[in-house]
């Protein structure tokens, strides 16, 4: 599951509302992806928010406990949190860190302009002329270096 690392609040990045409900894959985790911020200045997952892309969010939500039969069973299809109107953090600028080895060391990560719906990285490098995101790179498989940046090719 990746996480924030090393991230400064007051320089490497910013804090904003989300506008919509996140959806998660049933474990809770969430990102690394590309965000922006739509007309009313709240986040959107990919780049075709208003602002375009602006950061980068990871956001790994609690679970809540089951409610069942077996009192503090933990329920792993439901989230708590990440919902419209939470306040969320959004990376500029540190790192990210897995827990498994799911990146290839030295490389450079990017949101493409085919990406702009999901926010996905990838590290297949933009053509000329496209507009793209430089997200970061990887100094280990474990280990994403943010810097985000907008690049008109």
């Amino acid at each position: 599951m990746p996480r924030y690392d090393k991230y400064s609040p007051i320089a490497g990045g910013f804090r904003a509302i989300l506008a919509a409900d996140l959806v998660f894959d049933g474990t809770g985790a969430m990102g690394p992806i590309v965000v922006s911020l739509d007309a009313n200045g709240k986040v959107v997952i990919g780049t075709a928010g208003q602002s375009g892309g602006v950061g980068v969010l990871v956001k790994n939500v609690p679970m809540t406990p089951n409610l069942g039969s077996i009192a503090g069973q933990v329920n792993l299809a439901v989230p708590i949190g990440g919902r419209a109107g939470d306040v969320v953090d959004i990376m500029t600028s540190g790192e990210v860190v897995y827990d498994t080895a799911v990146l290839v060391a030295g490389t450079a990560y990017y949101c493409l302009a085919a990406q702009a719906a999901t926010g996905a990285l990838t590290a297949t490098a933009p053509a000329s002329g496209v507009t793209y995101h430089k997200v970061g790179y990887t100094a280990e498989a474990t280990r994403l270096v943010v810097r985000f940046d907008r690049i008109i090719g």
